[in-house]
């Protein structure tokens, strides 16, 4: 039932795209402009996603693995990105460089944006990982770039996954970031199909070609991950890991970290600051009730994401199989949909079948789950994954019913990745924009969308103090992600 009401966005899709029929469908996607779409948003998963696995996988590495000057500073400064919407350091970087546009700077925007999500769980596989083994290869005559991609690089593999399944579906459904950088992807192109026909067969179509590039990303990923677990028994070695010295390598890394963290902070940040100074004070309006209703509907989304990604999770981890993959398979297919399309669906099952749920905080927070979903169910998957089953069976061996024994075993192990998917999916539903709009109770006036009223409307001073309080909602979300992802250690 979980996996039918994560695909309606899907049924919305499928069902707009028989009613046209295949002339219609044929004529709409086999032209020249969906051609060019294809190519766009290809080449930006492709070359995006695995620039923000070695800035994520790189980063984690330097600082916590080697001698790089400032690490502890570093370590934190590189998960802090992630607390600036995409959208808010494209709105950035368009006002210091007015004609940024194109396919390298949408890279350029998402990948310095997007790397923290690959970042946070690399760091917390590398500090979860015993050090012995990585010591016993270096018996055996390993040198250390042969411990990395022999011994290290497979243990991080589920998490590196993960995080690059998560950011290249960011990517297909970004809009705003690349609306700023005027980049046509398909989610641009559906928004505006949208905007001027509505619920169309152009954008229907499109968000079809949409929802097959997510099946291909599925497939790829769930091919690399495999059934392999990493599960680790007992406290391992009594001693942190080996910190590597980097010799010549010192200044060319910390030039590295230091570019990559003024890419994606100093320059924002400092456009957002610009802004702020040449904004009129009485222009600021109703700042402080944005605020409160964008935290109430971010802690409703991410307390039922959790709780339905529990079971997709579960299944996942314990009872693997084609069944399981399928439904893990639909939550992850509905959520790379635009947002639009998801609200649009929304739109028009609740008007055919439930109008009393049109527009209403209820309709907000489901469409929140489907949109979010996979943000919970990676951290979920990733943390019952490294919890060995060994122990929940030794509690029902002492005659623990296996309900408690969950409870009282796997569910306090399980905390940690609970708390990690929760503030990614408050931080996602704090910073949502365009399922807001089409589907918040008349009146309800979040920060996302009262900053792109400002900043589409190209009234960047107005703007700039939503982008401000964007940043300060999404700071505790990124620190107890970053707390969860430095303190990881399995015990």
């Amino acid at each position: 039932m979980l996996a039918l009401g994560a695909l309606i966005p899907i049924g919305y899709v499928v069902q707009a795209a028989f009613s046209m029929g295949w002339d219609q469908l044929s004529a709409l996607v086999f032209r020249p402009k969906v051609a060019e779409l294809l190519v766009n948003t290809v080449l930006l998963v492709a070359i995006g996603v695995p620039a923000t696995v070695v800035l994520g996988v790189g980063g984690a590495w330097l600082v916590e693995r080697t001698t790089l000057p400032g690490r502890g500073v570093f370590k934190v400064a590189l998960a802090a990105p992630l607390a600036i919407p995409a959208f808010v350091a494209s709105y950035g970087w368009a006002s210091a460089i007015p004609s940024l546009s194109g396919l390298w700077a949408a890279v350029l925007v998402a990948t310095l944006a997007y790397f923290p999500l690959v970042y946070l769980p690399a760091l917390a596989a590398i500090r979860g990982l015993d050090p012995a083994l990585e010591e016993s290869a270096r018996s055996l005559g390993m040198g250390s770039w042969a411990v990395f991609f022999r011994v290290v690089a497979p243990q991080l593999r589920l998490a590196v996954l993960g995080g690059a399944l998560v950011v290249a579906l960011h990517l297909l459904a970004e809009y705003g970031a690349f609306a700023f950088l005027r980049f046509d992807t398909f989610t641009t192109a559906i928004v505006v199909a949208y905007e001027s026909m509505f619920a169309g067969p152009n954008a229907a179509a499109l968000g079809l070609v949409l929802a097959l590039l997510c099946l291909i990303l599925l497939g790829a990923e769930s091919a690399a991950r495999g059934r392999a677990h990493y599960a680790r028994v007992g406290g391992g070695a009594p001693h942190p890991a080996e910190t590597l010295g980097l010799g010549r390598l010192t200044v060319p890394a910390f030039t590295a970290v230091a570019a990559v963290l003024a890419g994606a902070l100093v320059v924002p940040l400092t456009s957002v600051v610009r802004w702020l100074m040449r904004t009129d004070a009485t222009a600021v309006g109703d700042v402080g009730l944005a605020a409160l209703q964008t935290l109430g509907l971010a802690l409703a989304g991410a307390v039922c994401t959790i709780a339905v990604a529990l079971p997709f999770a579960w299944l996942a981890v314990r009872y693997p199989g084609r069944v399981s993959r399928l439904l893990e398979g639909a939550a992850y297919l509905a959520s790379s949909l635009p947002a639009i399309i998801v609200a649009l669906s929304f739109v028009a099952v609740t008007l055919a079948f439930a109008p009393s749920l049109y527009q209403t905080a209820f309709t907000v927070v489901a469409a929140y789950v489907v949109i979010f979903l996979p943000r919970a169910l990676v951290p979920l998957r990733a943390g019952l994954s490294q919890v060995p089953e060994s122990l929940e069976e030794a509690a029902r061996a002492l005659a623990v019913p296996p309900a408690a024994a969950r409870l009282r075993v796997t569910v306090p192990l399980l905390l940690p990745a609970i708390g990690a998917g929760a503030a990614l999916v408050a931080l996602g539903a704090a910073n949502e924009l365009t399922a807001t709009l089409l589907l918040a109770p008349t009146g309800t006036s979040t920060v996302a969308t009262s900053f792109w009223s400002a900043a589409s409307a190209l009234d960047y001073p107005t703007a700039a103090p939503y982008a401000v309080l964007l940043v300060l909602l999404s700071v505790p979300a990124v620190a107890l992600m970053f707390a969860h992802a430095a303190g990881r250690t399995l015990r």
